[in-house]
C-alpha cells in the first residue's frame, strides 16, 4: 500500500483508484483506516475511496514532540488531499477526523465537495474528562495501551456492540489491535484533548453537511452532534441505532446507506 511523504512524516493510506469523485476518510483517535473498510468495499464501485492514517497512528510514522495538535493534523490533511490530488472530495471524518474535518471545511472549503461528520465534537473536551484521559495516556505512554484497553473500549463502542455474541470476533480484533497501540499514542492522545473549540468556525461552513451519531456515543453523545447540526446551515442529521463511538465498524450497513443517501442529494 502507498505512502506519501509530509514534512517528514510518513502517511500511510489506501486508495482504491477510480473515475469517481474522491471520499477521504479520517479515523478517530487509537483507531486507523481499516475502521472504514466496510465503506471503501461498499462505495469503491462508484468512488475513489481514500483513507489515511493520522500521523502517529496505525501505520504512519510518528515524528515525535509532545503531542500531535489538530491544527497540525489538519494541515496533514490539506496536504494528504493535494498531495494525491483528491480535491475536491467528499471528506467523511470520525471523532478526531471530525476535528479535522470541520477545520478544513471552515479554513479550506476549496478542497471539499462535501463534509460528513461522524460520533464528534466542535466543542472542547469537557473538562471532566480531561483528568481521566490524562490518566488514561499516561498510563498508555509509560506501560502500553494493553493496560487500558478494557477501560478504552467501552468508550469506542456501544453496549450492543460489547455485547452481542455475534460481534465477538471483531471485538476480539479491534481489542487487539487497539491493544497494540505503542507507547507514543500518547502525543496523539494529548493533541485530542487539548484541542481547541471551533463552534465559532464553523457557523461559516456554507458546504453540503451530514452530521452522524450513534445514540449509544458516551464519548461524543448526540447532544453534541445537534449543536454541530444547529451551528451549520442547511446539515443534515442522522442518529445511529445501537452504535456508539464507532458506528462505521459498528452498524456499517446503516452508516454506508445514510452516506450514500447523502451523496445521492448532491449535484453530479
Amino acid at each position: 500500500m502507498p505512502y506519501l511523504t509530509i514534512n517528514g512524516v510518513s502517511f500511510y493510506y489506501e486508495d482504491t483508484g477510480g473515475p469517481g469523485p474522491a471520499i477521504v476518510f479520517s479515523h478517530g483517535l487509537l483507531m486507523s483506516s481499516r475502521m472504514f473498510a466496510a465503506q471503501m468495499a461498499a462505495f469503491k464501485g462508484r468512488y475513489r475511496c481514500i483513507a489515511y492514517d493520522h500521523r502517529g497512528q496505525g501505520q504512519s510514522s510518528d515524528p515525535g514532540g509532545r503531542s500531535h495538535d489538530m491544527d497540525t493534523c489538519a494541515r496533514d490533511a490539506v496536504s494528504m488531499i493535494e498531495g494525491i490530488d483528491a480535491r475536491p472530495c467528499h471528506f467523511v471524518g470520525l471523532s478526531m477526523g471530525g476535528f479535522v474535518g470541520m477545520r478544513l471545511a471552515a479554513r479550506r472549503p476549496d478542497l471539499l465537495y462535501s463534509l460528513s461528520l461522524l460520533e464528534t465534537s466542535a466543542e472542547p473536551e469537557a473538562p471532566e474528562n480531561v483528568p481521566k484521559y490524562r490518566r488514561l495516556g499516561l498510563v498508555a505512554s509509560t506501560l502500553g495501551t494493553r493496560w487500558v484497553v478494557d477501560r478504552v473500549m467501552p468508550i469506542l463502542f456501544g453496549r450492543t456492540f460489547m455485547t452481542d455474541p455475534a460481534m465477538a470476533d471483531a471485538r476480539a480484533s479491534w481489542r487487539a489491535e487497539i491493544a497494540s497501540r505503542p507507547r507514543s499514542i500518547v502525543r496523539a492522545v494529548r493533541g485530542v484533548i487539548e484541542r481547541r473549540g471551533v463552534m465559532d468556525e464553523i457557523t461559516s461552513v456554507r458546504l453540503p453537511t451530514l452530521v452522524m451519531v450513534g445514540d449509544e456515543d458516551v464519548a461524543t453523545p448526540p447532544r453534541k452532534a445537534r449543536r454541530i447540526h444547529e451551528q451549520i446551515p442547511g446539515s443534515r442529521l442522522a442518529q445511529i441505532k445501537a452504535a456508539g463511538h464507532s458506528s462505521p465498524i459498528e452498524q456499517p450497513a446503516e452508516v454506508t446507506h445514510v452516506l450514500s443517501d447523502f451523496f445521492a442529494t448532491l449535484p453530479q
